[in-house]
């Protein structure tokens, strides 16, 4: 499955140690999480429950899809909460980087996926490279946007 830079993550010389981090109230970033760790290039990924694990075990893997959800007004959901304070401390120099993120874009326009912004700038701060885009057509919100998307 290539990536904006043509990068092939499911050819077997390119494999790389993937893991899907993420955190699930309504259990739907979980479900979420489940379909890409079904996708083709991630079916050896680990997936991982924040909850269920200390954040610096992301270290032993080069390539990390992060997932979470926005709650309220642009909060962090709460399985992330304890993990949030550990993200200061980890060096993503050296790791691939990707999110997902899920939101409602209706009742909370001014805060659409604020919590996957905030991470995302945080783990480039501290080296990441950081992949993927997705088109904004068809979403309707009044959040920052950087870069154009």
């Amino acid at each position: 499955m290539p990536d904006n830079t043509g990068t092939d993550f499911s050819h077997e010389e390119t494999m790389l140690k993937t893991c899907i981090v993420y955190g699930s109230t309504t259990r739907y970033t979980e479900r979420v999480a489940a379909k890409i760790s079904e996708c083709p290039g991630f079916e050896n990924a680990d997936l991982f429950d924040i909850e269920d694990i200390k954040l610096n075990t992301v270290m032993d893997y080069d390539f990390i899809i992060f997932g979470l959800p926005t709650w309220d007004y642009g909060e962090i959901q709460s399985s992330w909460q304890n993990a949030w304070k550990q993200i200061d401390g980890l060096d993503f120099t050296h790791k691939t980087v990707a999110f997902f993120g899920l939101g409602d874009q209706l009742g909370y326009s001014e805060w659409f996926v604020d919590a996957m912004g905030i991470l995302h700038d945080i783990v480039i701060e501290q080296g990441a490279q950081v992949i993927g885009r997705w088109p904004i057509v068809g979403y309707e919100f009044n959040t920052k946007i950087i870069d154009g998307k």
